[in-house]
């Protein structure tokens, strides 16, 4: 049986039918990496996948990134819901962190060394709400004139989830598992070359901030019209998740975010993110007093979770 692909109405995305991600031959592999990269996006409906599975077909995509010290093989569940079963509060890391996630964002731009690739996989979903939206930076690169790309060319910012969270009400501390880092802030360029495809994009989201060259009001009002006029119609796609539906998106062009549902509701769903290729992704650092001010108050320090 041969892959289905069908694209979405929109400048990224394409909806992928008629495969078992789970029994995944070489040609069908082919035929997705092929889309992967042209599509940026893709859509996978009623998927059966265990974490061994997940897993495995993440890791045709890269190395997987370790997101907590408690990861245990490709996965991971982003989720409101804890352990025990209850539901974590507003004044719990896990709301504040998927609170946060509500801003458009690329995966690890805080980190090192940026993320790749991520998937989610649909365990759990509310009633109402909690879609996840996509913006095509590459189409918003194309669609400025070349005043306006010139002047990006020339650009940097600072990407950090300090900052980020700071941004969306609350303080982030590198003693929490998630988005864990002490190797300062990344600057990274505001225009992006994807590596495989060649193609330009925007490259920034919530995590950026602090352009060098700029005070930080000019900083701020450029990158967040930047991200208005680009994460618009028809450059977006939000996805309405279903039990079994497996999203995996390319993180070096497009932007995502988390939509609003009711926090009293369960959510899961199970994550993978692949980590970027040194050569292309990792990005020089700057020393980050809120780093520096954790590791000299606590004695405690965990491992790098890249």
């Amino acid at each position: 049986m041969t892959i289905t692909v069908t694209p979405i109405d929109a400048t990224l995305g394409a909806i992928v039918t008629n495969v078992d991600l789970a029994n995944l031959n070489e040609d069908e592999w082919s035929d997705i990496h092929a889309a992967f990269l042209k599509y940026g996006l893709l859509v996978f409906p009623k998927q059966k996948l265990d974490e061994q599975a997940q897993g495995a077909f993440a890791l045709r995509l890269g190395n997987i990134e370790q997101l907590s010290p408690e990861q245990k093989g490709g996965t991971i569940e982003f989720t409101n819901r804890k352990e025990d079963g209850s539901i974590a509060t507003p004044d719990e890391e896990r709301y504040k962190l998927m609170k946060g996630n509500e801003g458009w964002h690329t995966d690890s731009t805080y980190m090192p060394v940026a993320s790749k690739a991520a998937m989610l996989y649909a365990l759990v979903v509310p009633p109402d709400g909690g879609e996840t939206e996509y913006a095509d930076m590459r189409a918003a690169w194309d669609a400025l004139d070349e005043e306006t790309q010139a002047k990006l060319g020339k650009l940097s910012a600072h990407h950090s989830l300090y900052y980020s969270q700071e941004q969306a009400g609350f303080k982030h501390n590198t003693d929490q598992v998630y988005g864990f880092h002490d190797k300062g802030t990344p600057l990274r360029p505001i225009v992006k070359t994807h590596p495989e495809t060649g193609r330009k994009s925007i490259y920034t989201g919530r995590h950026a901030h602090n352009i060098p060259g700029m005070s930080q009001a000019e900083s701020k009002a450029l990158l967040e019209k930047l991200m208005a006029d680009a994460c618009q119609p028809p450059r977006v796609y939000k996805h309405s998740w279903k039990v079994g539906d497996l999203v995996v998106w390319d993180n070096r062009c497009l932007m995502h975010r988390a939509c609003p549902f009711d926090m009293s509701q369960p959510r899961v769903l199970r994550a993978s993110r692949i980590s970027g290729a040194p050569e292309t992704e990792l990005a020089p650092t700057v020393a980050d007093p809120r780093a520096a001010d954790y590791h000299e108050t606590t004695s405690n320090k965990s491992a790098l979770v890249s």
